[in-house]
């Protein structure tokens, strides 16, 4: 039985397709959804439709639900729809007539909307910890590298001079303006639905202000139609957001599975970091940073998914939003694996010295030829020309003293600058300010 459901059973192959997943994919909503009915009863309670011994009631066995899902001990029974049923379900078993209360002035639409507002918060949370300490990584090594040169390239050709320092700095300040657009993901997801119902609002006097306190929203959605034409948008928005970590990831990895390379050789890692060959004992392959580029590259495929998913949906809720879950429930774990075992490769990266020695690399030097001419008073076309002649004959001599001072060069590589920005990005998420509100909600 269903708590939509009336006197009709629904055939059990249409249930069966249309319930789907959903049990699976609901209990990774299941602390969410708790919460919100915490906030929700409150609200109910202070605008007379709930009792203050149904609420105490209530109350107490919501939280007893939530330390069982932190536990570990709860599940979604076959015979239950979804998270929010076995929810309701659990609490009119144990507290009888009070917990047949709790949905009024709610839609399954709103409770849903709130619930996964509640978890793309937690998520987004996680991915902003697994990135932060990435970038702490990759500042650490750009310092601690800064005066090992390396060739940099243009066309997958030998270019100009760089550095490891260059190189790792490259990736942090990347993940900066990736935080960027996990912020502008955050800012959409920190906004309440609740009260929304199914999308035309209640005849109830319902206190959406109150909720969106009690639940660390940051603002309503205050178009009731809107907040359940945000479903859909405010997955494609968050895919996006992730889709540019990954980029930057999945970039990342492809460098480095070129650099371990023996034909360029800059790089290597343990042993036991690598994998081996069945059949070529000299093996050493980078099967953690292919793995790394491929998980990556799907993530960078999920706002496109869930565009073609939700493209022309006209207002109103349809069932087609459920699968949304599907697609983007797994993207969290895997990027967040892919942040968590680039940290750890990081941390146990070998870089090679004196690259640049290697005569193949002297032409790297010739922009810095061209510019001692010019810096002698010598017209920039005639002393590119002049290289270019000597290049060409076989008579250019490299000058291997790279002296880079701009901000954000070999020299100058500006990392407090871009800690700055990092930390200045980290503050306006205001996660202190959501944990405090949903701590104080269930203690």
């Amino acid at each position: 039985m269903k708590i939509w459901q009336k006197n009709i059973d629904v055939d059990s192959f249409v249930e069966s397709f249309t319930v789907g997943k959903d049990r699976e994919m609901d209990m990774h909503l299941a602390s969410a959804d708790v919460l919100g009915s915490l906030a929700h009863t409150r609200m109910l309670n202070s605008i007379g439709l709930m009792t203050n011994e149904d609420l105490a009631a209530v109350q107490q066995e919501l939280k007893n639900i939530y330390k069982e899902i932190q536990a570990g001990q709860f599940q979604i029974e076959d015979s239950v729809e979804d998270v929010h049923s076995q929810v309701e379900m659990m609490l009119t078993q144990r507290i009888g007539d009070a917990g047949k209360k709790i949905h009024s002035g709610r839609s399954r639409n709103d409770q849903v909307l709130v619930d996964l507002k509640l978890y793309f918060r937690s998520e987004i949370h996680s991915i902003f910890n697994n990135t932060e300490v990435l970038f702490n990584e990759l500042i650490k090594l750009s310092e601690k590298y800064k005066n090992v040169l390396m060739p940099g390239y243009t066309h997958l050709q030998i270019a100009m001079p760089s550095s490891f320092g260059l190189w790792f700095g490259a990736y942090a300040e990347s993940l900066v303006d990736d935080l960027h657009m996990l912020k502008a993901a955050w800012s959409v997801c920190n906004k309440n639905p609740l009260g929304s119902a199914a999308g035309y609002g209640s005849s109830f006097p319902l206190n959406r202000t109150m909720t969106t306190e009690l639940l660390g929203f940051e603002d309503l959605n205050y178009n009731v139609v809107y907040a359940q034409m945000g479903r859909g948008k405010t997955e494609r928005i968050l895919a996006q957001a992730m889709s540019s970590i990954a980029a930057t990831l999945a970039k990342f990895a492809m460098d480095v599975t070129l650099f371990i390379n023996q034909n360029f050789g800059f790089i290597s890692f343990p042993a036991h970091l690598t994998t081996g060959s069945s059949i070529m004992p000299h093996k050493k392959n980078p099967d953690v940073f292919e793995l790394i580029r491929s998980r990556c590259n799907k993530i960078q495929a999920l706002p496109t998914e869930i565009a073609m998913m939700t493209t022309n949906l006209p207002v109103g809720y349809h069932r087609d939003l459920q699968l949304l879950k599907e697609n983007l429930f797994p993207a969290f774990q895997s990027l967040n694996e892919c942040l968590e075992i680039a940290t750890f490769m990081l941390e146990n990266i070998e870089i090679k010295d004196s690259i640049l020695d290697d005569p193949k690399y002297d032409y790297l030097f010739s922009v810095e030829v061209v510019n001692n001419e010019v810096l002698q008073g010598i017209p920039f076309r005639e002393a590119y020309k002049n290289i270019g002649l000597a290049i060409e004959e076989g008579t250019f001599q490299p000058s291997k003293e790279v002296n880079h001072t701009h901000e954000g060069s070999i020299g100058n590589l500006c990392n407090d600058h871009i800690r700055r920005m990092f930390t200045e990005v980290k503050a306006d998420f205001g996660f202190e300010k959501v944990e405090k509100a949903l701590q104080e909600l269930i203690k």
